[in-house]
């Protein structure tokens, strides 16, 4: 993968998730950690070679296709996008609400999610009322709030402190026990080296498989 003419951000990657898998990418700054979330995620497409996701080749996968595929994504990059218009409880409600469920139907399960990412008290709130740990965690509640089929996340916490870290990082393994693979990047070794998980190290683009510690 390159942008435009530059050199290549990814190159030489050949790998498989499992289904229900849990990996974490760690990599210097620049060693294309996010590029690599950004073509799982359908929101690039590789400069060479081929990404299949569920199985499906979506290296050139046309607009009606994608959007079918990205819902069974949840995905929490660094640029968080949540809409200023919408309340804290909208916005960590919206994949429900576009898959059509109605709100009597999620909306104890929304506000419960909340509660545990620390927000039980601001569902009312706007984002842009909400401090920069905050808005991370609602971006995170927003991305787990459907029970995705994968899960790909970009420092998730990177402006929390260490004990909302080991509390996030509780929700991302119960949502993978109840099946979810689960892709996270991130610069926390000390999160790294407590959770027992096997890694990939990206280095000068390349990728090294680590197994997780015994």
């Amino acid at each position: 993968m390159r942008y435009g003419d530059g050199p290549d951000v990814l190159r030489d990657l050949s790998f498989a998730l499992a289904p229900g898998s849990f990996h974490f990418i760690t990599g210097a700054s620049g060693a294309g950690k996010t590029s690599l979330l950004r073509l799982i995620s359908l929101a690039a497409r590789p400069s060479e070679g081929r990404v299949a996701v569920f199985g499906q080749d979506v290296s050139h996968a046309g607009p009606k296709a994608r959007p079918a595929l990205r819902r069974r994504i949840g995905v929490v990059f660094q640029e968080l996008l949540l809409l200023d218009h919408l309340s804290v409880f909208d916005n960590a409600a919206l994949p429900l609400r576009i898959s059509g469920r109605r709100p009597s139907e999620y909306r104890a399960d929304v506000a419960e999610l909340l509660t545990w990412v620390g927000l039980g008290q601001r569902m009312d709130s706007m984002p842009s009322t909400l401090a920069g740990g905050e808005q991370q965690r609602l971006a995170i509640a927003r991305a787990v709030v459907n029970r995705p089929e994968i899960l790909l996340a970009d420092e998730p916490t990177g402006n929390v402190d260490h004990e909302m870290a080991l509390r996030l990082f509780r929700l991302f393994v119960e949502l993978n026990r109840l099946g979810t693979t689960v892709l996270i990047a991130t610069h926390d070794q000390d999160l790294v080296a407590r959770s027992n998980k096997p890694l990939m190290h990206l280095e000068r683009g390349r990728l090294h498989l680590r197994p997780a510690p015994l």
